[in-house]
């Protein structure tokens, strides 16, 4: 049964249809929004997704932004100058406009800085506003801990609910750190307890990360939603490997196991290569067939060491099988997805993980690491495969059969685009919508009154 990117508050209880629930939305019975303010500090939705900053926090916020504005909510959003030469308006599709708002320098800031950037942030928010008449914005969504705090600020000004997107939190990243990686500091742990608190709404990407929520923060049960992510289906979909692989310079009969994503230690995509150098020292007879292309660019922790993974490729001994290429749009994006035998998606922790999606979408198994969101988005043993801890010697023993049996390929790919068909952005955004329409429908949350003395 195909699982649908459902919205529910966190309880045990059956949601209705997401056609139901779109019909009660379009027609009064809770309060459509008019125009929302969305809050994306340290990522423009504008920026390439795979290297820097951006990744699918990304493409999350565009496609929502742009499902929204087709249900006739008008979406604003704010997010930070880095280039001088960028306007302070861009229209990012009919009904999203993106805001440029100066906070600190244009260029050399990296995320661990902006929080010394918010005041300023917050002021261009809370300026924009000001040259509108009152009651502009109905409601505030912001994403990532960093926009959570001056979406705090904004809906208390505004007098208006905050719902909030975590995306990652520190806890569960701290949790399961890779070698080497760097914590996540005390300052964001205390920053999203902060946010968890004073938003109306919190939107999880999957039950797990609600619970997460609840565990770690102590989010309340009527703050808390789930809302699986989408994939654009119109963009990934399956079609012509052969072809696909000819257009990449890619050997037609080649077993292509692909990493997509920001290189960095969180993606894990030296445990890729670890497992490959395995099973190459157990099956030596594979090289000949075996291409892995690393398609992305060094992020985060990364960056401190941006040829790593060559480097690695190299001590390995893998040089000749593994093959580096810069971040790509979504369009070639599908391509790639299309030309490879599966997705390798090491992560050490996902909240949802929407490249396993759009792999997925495009007739392409996945196999990925049991964490966060993953379980979600890969059906183990019918899409691809799930694997526990990341140890080299396991990964290399699940990727073996995506090497050496194409039946099974054939399969779990057919399998991962039925599969996938029922993750729409359509849907999301409706189930979206839905929580906005509750955050509405109610007085604020535990600051309401504050809000209210505010405005």
């Amino acid at each position: 049964m195909i699982q649908h990117p459902v919205s529910t508050v966190w309880r045990d209880r059956q949601s209705p249809p997401v056609r139901g629930r779109l019909h009660a939305f379009a027609t009064g019975r809770g309060r459509r929004p008019r125009r929302i303010a969305m809050l994306s500090v340290h990522t423009s939705p504008l920026h390439q997704p795979g290297t820097g900053d951006a990744g699918g926090m990304n493409v999350y916020i565009v496609e929502l932004a742009k499902r929204l504005a087709g249900l006739g909510v008008e979406v604003e959003v704010f997010t930070r100058t880095t280039a001088s030469d960028l306007p302070p308006i861009v229209e990012l599709a009919p009904g999203v406009l993106v805001r440029h708002v100066t906070a600190g320098p244009y260029e050399g800031l990296v995320k661990e800085d902006l929080p010394a950037q918010l005041c300023a942030f917050t002021h261009g928010v809370l300026r924009t506003e000001a040259g509108h008449r009152p009651g502009h914005y109905d409601l505030v969504h912001s994403h990532y801990w960093l926009s959570g705090q001056v979406g705090w600020l904004a809906a208390e000004r505004w007098g208006v609910p905050l719902v909030h997107t975590m995306h990652t939190m520190a806890k569960v990243k701290n949790a399961a750190l890779a070698q080497g990686d760097t914590p996540e500091p005390a300052a964001r742990v205390i920053g999203e307890t902060q946010v968890v608190e004073a938003a109306d709404r919190l939107i999880a990407n999957t039950s797990d990360e609600a619970g997460e929520l609840s565990s770690h923060y102590g989010a309340r049960t009527d703050q808390l939603a789930v809302v699986h992510p989408g994939v654009n289906l119109e963009v990934f979909r399956p079609g012509d490997q052969r072809a696909a692989r000819a257009r990449l310079g890619l050997p037609e009969g080649a077993a292509v196991l692909l990493f997509a994503g920001r290189i960095q230690p969180l993606k894990a995509p030296d445990v890729l290569l670890k497992a490959v150098a395995v099973l190459l020292e157990r099956r030596p007879e594979l090289r000949e067939k075996l291409v892995v292309p690393v398609v992305g660019g060094p992020s985060g922790t990364g960056l401190a060491e941006p040829k790593s993974l060559q480097k690695l490729a190299a001590q390995l001994g893998i040089g000749d099988v593994v093959r580096f290429h810069p971040p790509v749009g979504q369009s070639e994006l599908a391509q790639w997805y299309r030309a490879a035998t599966a997705l390798v998606m090491p992560s050490y922790s996902e909240s949802f993980g929407l490249v396993a999606l759009e792999a997925q979408a495009c007739g392409t198994p996945v196999v990925a690491a049991a964490v966060g969101g993953l379980p979600v988005a890969v059906r183990d043993g019918e899409t691809g495969a799930l694997v526990r801890g990341h140890d080299p010697g396991d990964w290399a023993r699940a990727l073996e059969p995506y090497v050496t049996r194409p039946e099974l390929v054939a399969r779990q790919g057919a399998a991962a685009a039925r599969h996938a068909a029922g993750f729409g952005w359509g849907a999301a955004a409706a189930s979206t919508a839905e929580v906005y329409a509750g955050a509405l429908a109610r007085p604020a949350g535990r600051l309401g009154g504050a809000r209210r003395r505010l405005v």
